[in-house]
């Protein structure tokens, strides 16, 4: 970490906000065949929250990638339905962040659990890739 970026702290936290749309349901998304919003978009927001948490901690050539999720999604949520994504830093261990996650409808639990993200050097992480493009 250079002296500008802190670098991951427990307590860190960010929230997102979502509207659920035709688009984030599972029959649209093909997990399923409910028009309620879909877990693997439930997933991605709650990632969202947790990249927004480190936004300010990393350095410019810094970026970090998921490598572990665990969510239990407890609560069915129709289209229409504003969901709060909340993360906050539960720890970090080296290159490793881990997050506890909850999403919300209405003040109740959408769905809970725990996001690992590692930070990685971006060029270096690229260079992995060895230009593979999707």
């Amino acid at each position: 970490m250079s002296p500008t970026a802190p670098g991951p702290a427990p307590g860190m936290h960010a929230t997102v906000v979502q509207v659920v749309g035709r688009a984030d349901t599972a029959r649209a998304l093909g997990s399923g065949e409910v028009d309620a919003l879909a877990t693997p978009r439930l997933i991605a927001w709650l990632e969202e929250a947790t990249c927004l948490a480190l936004a300010d901690a990393l350095d410019a050539g810094q970026t970090s990638v998921g490598i572990a999720i665990d969510i239990t999604h407890v609560r069915a949520s129709p289209v229409g339905a504003t969901i709060e994504c909340r993360a906050s830093v539960r720890s970090v261990d080296g290159s490793r962040v881990c997050f506890a996650v909850l999403a919300e409808q209405d003040g109740r639990v959408v769905a809970q659990g725990e996001v690992t993200r590692a930070v990685v050097d971006r060029a270096a992480f690229d260079a992995r890739l060895g230009g593979v493009r999707g």
